[in-house]
């Protein structure tokens, strides 16, 4: 599983099938930044027990799934969107998402029932790689970097279907993988 594409904001990284780390089995990351200093995105597919109303209070709506964005910085919350006219001062990372903005408009337009779970997803935590950590892992076959994917698959309510859809989109050479099992010693 070589990854012709590089990584980049607004793109996704898709595990290898058999990853064993916990963090990101089957995991799908979008990558909100990548640069000299690092790489940073948010699992998309990996959803907790909690509730946004679990953390915050006052939101105004317990609908909202939390996900587990990563393993680093996992007592802070952070949200992507699709709702830029709704949602001021958030930064576009590709193809219509947003990652961030105005929180306390992000409130109130869930309070006034403005915005559902398919406009914004909220993660606690984050996943980073350092400077040449995330090319590392790439060199070891881990990820697959990916742009075949539309808003729709990012705000996915199914999330376990999520990982094989993202393959499945990366065309026949990857479509085999999808059907691998999670454990190769169960086959």
């Amino acid at each position: 599983m070589i990854s012709r594409l590089e990584p980049s904001a607004g793109k996704l990284l898709v595990s290898e099938p058999f990853l064993n780390d916990p963090n990101f089995t089957r995991s799908v990351v979008l990558l909100t930044e990548h640069g000299e200093g690092g790489t940073i995105g948010f699992v998309i597919n990996h959803p907790t027990q909690l509730r946004v109303d679990d953390l915050i209070p006052d939101i105004g709506s317990p609908d909202f799934r939390v996900y587990a964005g990563g393993p680093v910085a996992t007592d802070t919350i952070h949200f992507i969107h699709r709702s830029p006219d709704k949602i001021t001062d958030g930064i576009e990372i590709g193809k219509g998402i947003f990652w961030g903005g105005d929180f306390e408009i992000l409130k109130s337009q869930i309070g006034q029932g403005m915005l559902g779970p398919m406009d914004v997803k909220f993660f606690i935590g984050y996943s980073g790689w350092g400077e040449e950590q995330l090319q590392g892992e790439m060199k070891e076959n881990t990820w697959i970097v990916s742009d075949q994917y539309d808003s729709d698959m990012v705000f996915s309510q199914d999330e376990d279907k999520l990982w094989k859809e993202v393959i499945i989109h990366l065309g026949p050479k990857y479509a085999h993988i999808s059907n691998f099992p999670k454990n190769p010693n169960l086959n």
